[in-house]
Order: C-alpha cells, then sequence, then structure tokens
C-alpha cells in the first residue's frame, strides 16, 4: 500500500485527514467573486457567515487537513462504512462485471451528509456559535445538520424546500425529534422568503430560495454561522472520507475500480467518492473513469453553462464559476430532492470540464426502476438520489455483458430510502412520473446570468 495512505489511515481504514483535490490538480480552481465588486472573495468575507476554520479550509491548497480528535471520535460511530461487492446483483443481471458499492446509509441520519455536518458543528461550537442556519431539501442535510447539532448543544435551524416539506413528512419530524426547527421555503419569515411568496404564491421553493433564506438569517444574526451541505470547497473535503477508505477496501480486496459512478446534485457525495480516486491517477496511480449522475429535468452538467453565478436565487451569496441552470431556474418537483439545484460545485464543475470526468442525465422512473432491481438483490434500498448511480451501474454492468469483458465498477450508495416509501409506492402505483422542465423557463435563467467582468 501506499505509504502515505497507510499514515492517513488508523488500524480500522478510517481516514485521520481528508483529501483536498486542488492540491493535484493541473490548474487552480476560478477564484471565487464577491457579488458586489466582483472582485476576488477575500476569506474576511465570509467571516459572517462561517467559522474560520471553514473558511480556512474552503480557501486551502494543502493535500491533507487533518481531522480533529472530536470529529473522529463520533465518525467511528459508523466509519468506515462498508464496501460491498454486490454479488447476488451481478447475478440477476448475468453479467461478468464485478459490481461494488460503497454504502452511506449506515450512519446515524442514513446518508452521507454527517460527514460533513459533524465537523461545520464542532467548528462553530469551537468558535462560540450558538445556532446555525441552513437548507435541506429532501431532508438528508437537515437530518444531519440536527443531530450535529445535539452532538455539540447548537440550536439549528433549517428552510426545508417546500416541495419536500410536504413529501417527506417523516424527515421534518427526524430534525424535529433532535431539537432543530423546521420550515417550509419559501416562507414569511425572510425578506428573500417574502420576496418569492409575492411573486409566486404557489412556489413549491427550490434549494436557490431556501439557501437564501438561511444565509439571509445568519447574515443578520451575530450569534448565527450558516452550514451548506453541498457545493462548497469543504463540504467536497469533509466528504473524502469515502474515497480514502474506498480505495483502503479496494486494496485489501485485491481489485481496483475502472468505473466509478456517484449520483451529483450539488457536487459533495461524487466529490467525497471520486476525488481521492481522481487524485491518485493525477499522481501517476491507476486511471478511473468517473461518472456523475444527475436527474433530467436538473441536468446542471450536460444542459447547464460553465458560468460565475449565484449560489442562490436572492443573490445573497458569492458568484462562483459553476456549471448552471441559472439562480432563477426552478426544477420541477421529483421525487430526489437532495438533486434539485440549480448549480455544481466549482471543484465538481472544473473536474467535468477539465475531461477527469463525464455526466450523465437520468429520469427518475428509469432510476426507480434500478432500484427496485439493486434491492430485490441485494437486500438496500436505495434513496431516490442514489438510485441515479444504480441505475449507471446496471447499465455499464450490462455493457460489459453485452461486450462479453470484465470490469471493476464502483457505485456510491449514498443513503437509504427508509424516510422516501412514498416515492417507492407512487412509483409501484404507476403514478410517479418524469416531470419536464419548460425550456423557456431555462432558458430565461440562463440569460439573467449575471456579468463577472
Amino acid at each position: 500500500m501506499n505509504e502515505t495512505l497507510k499514515f492517513l489511515l488508523d488500524d480500522a481504514a478510517m481516514p485521520r485527514a481528508w483529501y483536498n483535490l486542488v492540491a493535484d490538480l493541473p490548474v487552480a480552481p476560478p477564484p471565487v467573486l464577491h457579488p458586489g465588486t466582483r472582485a476576488p472573495l477575500a476569506p474576511s468575507e465570509l467571516e459572517p457567515l462561517f467559522p474560520r476554520a471553514v473558511i480556512e479550509q474552503e480557501m486551502s491548497a494543502e493535500r491533507y487537513i487533518d481531522i480533529p480528535e472530536p470529529v473522529q471520535a463520533i465518525y467511528r460511530q459508523w466509519r468506515p462504512s462498508p464496501l460491498h461487492r454486490a454479488r447476488r446483483l451481478e447475478r440477476a443481471l448475468d453479467t461478468p462485471a464485478r459490481i461494488y458499492y460503497k454504502y452511506e446509509g449506515v450512519s446515524p441520519c442514513g446518508s452521507h451528509k454527517p460527514n460533513t455536518a459533524i465537523p461545520q458543528a464542532f467548528y462553530s461550537k469551537q468558535e462560540g456559535v450558538k445556532r446555525i442556519a441552513t437548507e435541506t431539501g429532501a431532508g438528508q442535510w437537515g437530518s444531519s445538520l440536527a443531530l450535529a447539532g445535539a452532538f455539540f448543544g447548537l440550536e439549528i435551524e433549517v428552510f426545508m424546500v417546500k416541495v419536500s416539506y410536504q413529501q417527506k413528512p417523516y424527515r421534518r419530524a427526524y430534525m424535529e425529534s433532535f431539537g432543530a426547527r423546521c420550515i417550509a421555503s419559501p416562507s414569511m419569515e425572510t425578506a428573500a422568503g417574502r420576496g418569492i411568496l409575492a411573486q409566486h404564491p404557489d412556489s413549491t421553493g427550490s434549494l436557490g430560495i431556501a439557501i437564501s433564506e438561511a444565509v439571509e438569517r445568519a447574515a443578520q444574526n451575530a450569534d448565527t454561522k450558516y452550514a451548506l451541505g453541498s457545493v462548497l470547497n469543504h463540504v467536497l473535503l469533509h466528504q473524502t472520507v469515502i474515497g480514502l477508505e474506498a480505495i483502503r477496501q479496494f486494496d485489501r480486496a485485491n481489485d481496483y475500480p475502472e468505473i466509478v459512478i456517484a449520483c451529483t446534485g450539488g457536487g459533495s457525495n461524487f466529490g467525497g467518492l471520486v476525488f481521492p480516486f481522481l487524485g491518485s491517477q493525477l499522481r501517476g496511480g491507476p486511471r478511473v473513469r468517473a461518472i456523475a449522475v444527475e436527474p433530467a429535468n436538473c441536468p446542471t452538467l450536460t444542459q447547464g453553462r460553465y458560468a460565475y453565478d449565484f449560489g442562490d436565487t436572492a443573490h445573497l451569496t458569492p458568484l462562483m464559476k459553476m456549471h448552471t441552470l441559472g439562480s432563477g431556474f426552478i426544477p420541477p418537483g421529483f421525487h430526489a430532492g437532495g438533486l434539485r439545484y440549480h448549480g455544481m460545485a466549482p471543484l465538481v464543475s472544473l473536474v467535468v470540464d477539465l475531461g477527469l470526468a463525464e455526466a450523465r442525465a437520468c429520469h427518475q422512473r428509469e432510476c426507480f426502476e434500478a432500484g427496485l432491481t439493486f434491492a430485490r438483490a441485494e437486500g438496500i434500498l436505495p434513496a431516490p438520489e442514489s438510485n441515479h448511480a444504480v441505475r449507471v451501474g446496471i447499465d455499464e454492468a450490462l455493457k460489459c455483458k453485452a461486450e462479453g469483458r470484465s470490469r471493476s465498477i464502483l457505485i456510491g450508495l449514498s443513503g437509504h430510502a427508509d424516510f422516501d416509501m412514498q416515492a417507492y409506492s407512487d412509483y409501484q402505483a404507476g403514478v410517479l412520473h418524469d416531470h419536464t422542465y419548460e425550456l423557456a423557463d431555462l432558458e430565461r435563467a440562463l440569460a439573467a446570468l449575471p456579468s463577472a467582468e
């Protein structure tokens, strides 16, 4: 095994440091810009929103950043997460492919999101913060931050995209069980929310709107910070425990993935699994084919523009260069709520732009079909978001069958569907449809992209 990797892992194969892809990229990432001046953002300008330790990680180009011991102590409850060989799925598909899945559903909240919720809450507590405001789509992130808030004695306020708030009552109940306050977004509690409702009283919301409300809440209260569950560099950094563990686990299995597949909404799940493999490749290691899978009705990577844009609808955030559908784009209310975001993580966007990864878009019915195929073989019902990766994993395995060639395929199974049973009920009842967005709405949103000059 690589001696550096051996140093980074404890005896149970859980990482002692996060991996930062920025250190190995062939080009520097485009700078984040101030929303008013369009000048590169100074770290101090982020202090109203984030703890200083988080800001340092966001701006860092160091290859490895130590995981604090209090964070490691909590991680050990579920990390390392298991890497499974999907032998029953292989037999069901009659494929020569070797299919593996890295399963993040073993976390207390049932998804990968606690990997970043725990450190973000820890750093906020260290800085004397009393409250964290955030947004959530399907609820996995809000659930994870609610849990982290309970661990560190922080008040948590979650603006939940209204369509998910209505579709997923048990996610709300979960957050509230840990003491968090959950608000349907857009709401009447912020200027951003009131502005949206004045124009669109029946708005089902979006992650961009919910981010606006959470950022506004944090910016206006000195004892409150903001936490984001995806998109930003420090979030993807925290998630790299997934890929670092997977590399070690493949080493023990005497195998290595040729294809690595993960669903992609804001980018943290994809970055967490894929970036350590890409980093190894960039340093001369084995090549991998990385596939980012997104919903066809929110096709940020496949139909969006690589340009500077706001991360939120009310234009309160800095400008980031990313693949975007436009900050005013409101995706249809499909069930994979965690993938309903108009933009993509700048680092994931750059990786795709550099040709280090490819993107694919899938409709939700074909993804649920794949999820049931997986569940009936492997016994785990994947989250609607994870189904996108499962769909493409199955497609690639069937391609191996058609070619008569064995390849090693790694699927990121980012969470289970225990709180998403209504979606599966709708699918099996035949009432789950493949929503489509209006092309005119997309064109209007892209036409409104800000100038970065």
